[in-house]
């Protein structure tokens, strides 16, 4: 099947900002939470390379695809169109899709801290509510540096994609070759699953990863943790 192209037009200070937006760097502390991955190593579930890619592929395909990418296409539309009321519903709809308490805090916790940066950087954060999903701060931070919604999409699932390989590397553990070469080879299906992600429906909008879940909710009670829970 071959491989889908995407292409992003940006100014240079655009792809800087983008650059700084999905950097591991990014002060947001995205590198503390490994949703779930460390309870699926632990358990046997992902035990090398090739565990680690499909477990990430399938998140990529299965959960990025069907929740992430799209809400954050509404929440960058939203923005667009001066619409505070759906920006706030797509905020509070990304927070209910996530299935356990430690995802929910992986969200709301990366979300709080980019809006705490997003403030420090004098940029209004359009969102005043008590919880912030990572995925609407970082639709207002693409948004006010005039990012377009598909270069704001490459740059979420990479943020995401190299934070859980970061994370696989310390607790696999993989060598640092070995990471490269999974990051490249997750990275040929990025644009066809934003290509997806960009057709869903409202209405198609969830996803259903059981075992991820479950990982999630027993890390929570893991005997010993790298990561937050």
């Amino acid at each position: 099947m071959p491989t889908a192209i995407m292409s992003i037009t940006t100014t240079d200070s655009a792809l800087l900002r983008l650059l700084q937006l999905s950097s591991a760097s990014l002060p947001v502390g995205g590198y503390a939470f490994s949703q779930g991955l460390e309870y699926a190593i632990d358990a046997g579930w992902v035990r090398n390379a090739d565990d680690t890619r499909q477990w990430l592929t399938l998140q990529l395909q299965e959960s990025l695809t069907q929740v992430d990418c799209p809400l954050l296409l509404r929440c960058h539309r939203a923005l667009e169109e001066g619409s505070s009321e759906r920006l706030h519903y797509w905020n509070h709809y990304a927070l209910a899709c996530r299935e356990t308490s430690e995802l929910r805090l992986t969200d709301t916790a990366t979300g709080s801290a980019l809006i705490r940066l997003l403030k420090q950087l004098q940029v209004d954060s359009k969102l005043h509510c008590d919880e912030v999903s990572f995925i609407a701060a970082f639709a207002v931070a693409a948004h006010h540096w005039g990012l377009s919604a598909d270069a704001a999409l490459l740059g979420l699932v990479w943020s995401w994609l190299e934070n859980q390989v970061a994370a696989a590397t310390k607790l696999v553990p993989l060598g640092q070759t070995q990471a490269q070469q999974l990051i490249g080879e997750i990275q040929q299906q990025v644009p066809s699953a934003i290509e997806r992600a960009k057709r869903i429906e409202d209405c198609e909008i969830g996803a259903g990863l059981p075992a991820l879940a479950i990982a999630s909710a027993r890390h929570e009670h893991q005997y010993t943790r790298l990561f937050r829970s």
